[in-house]
């Protein structure tokens, strides 16, 4: 590994400086924030001015906020994101920490598609696939992401009256019964279901978003009902919103 350069990494320091606030700074919020000298700030930020990186607010003098440069190298980024492969990585992650399955799904039509999985170590497991598609209605990831529609985009894959398909006697059948379970969703931005989708299994999920903030993906951990109980579904749930964040940091979302 070579040597870090302390003028590059105090330069990138005060880019994600950007990320916070309303998106602009001056070179004495910057210098106050960073503990630097006002000489460094000051070189600083007219190399990255003078390479777009910052541009000045001209309604506020002496005010900056991050230029187009920084939006091409962003939008580069996005071009070359697999979020399949994205999602094996952040699933590997948490099964590693978890040893339970863990799933990463979109939505296509009022169906569930899964595009990452990871299996549990336990030798009691539930069996699935990358690829397999199942109704969204019955999966704690498919609650997810019909809890991020809007309603006429809701009422346009399940319309209302209709009854549900069910995997299980647990599986929800009403569309009314399913639309307050999804508001519930919505409040807590969690999802989960108990043998709903496998007489054996319950799972718990979480959003996963693009940069733009919207819901792209939703990442899950399933366990069989021997290792479930109210203690352990917390426990998952709480590592289900931290890889989904993790994941939602890689396809360029910024939670602040």
């Amino acid at each position: 590994m070579g040597r870090r350069v302390p003028a590059v990494s105090r330069a990138l320091d005060i880019l994600e400086l950007f990320l916070d606030g309303d998106g602009t700074l001056s070179a004495p919020e910057i210098t106050r924030r960073l503990q630097l000298p006002r000489t460094t700030v000051h070189e600083l930020v007219t190399t990255l001015a003078a390479r777009s990186y910052l541009v000045p607010v001209p309604e506020q003098p002496g005010r900056y906020r991050l230029g187009v440069r920084t939006y091409q190298l962003g939008s580069r980024y996005a071009e070359q994101l697999d979020l399949a492969a994205e999602g094996q990585q952040v699933a590997r992650a948490v099964a590693e920490t978890c040893g339970e399955t863990v799933h990463v799904a979109v939505l296509e039509d009022a169906d569930v598609i899964y595009i990452a999985k990871v299996d549990s170590t336990h030798a009691v497991r539930m069996v699935s696939a990358a690829g397999r598609r199942l109704p969204a209605h019955c999966t704690a990831v498919g609650k997810m992401l019909l809890a991020s529609l809007s309603p006429q985009e809701l009422d346009e894959r399940l319309p209302a009256g209709d009854e549900l398909p069910a995997m299980t006697p647990n599986s929800i059948t009403s569309a009314e019964a399913l639309r307050a379970t999804l508001d519930e969703v919505r409040d807590r931005q969690l999802a989960s279901e108990q043998r709903e989708s496998n007489p054996d299994v319950s799972c718990v999920a979480a959003p996963v978003r693009d940069r733009a903030g919207r819901v792209v993906a939703a990442l899950s951990i399933s366990v069989p009902m021997i290792r479930w109980s109210a203690e352990r579904q917390e426990e998952l749930a709480a590592l289900a919103v931290k890889g989904a964040a993790q994941l939602s940091e890689r396809l360029g979302h910024h939670a602040g």
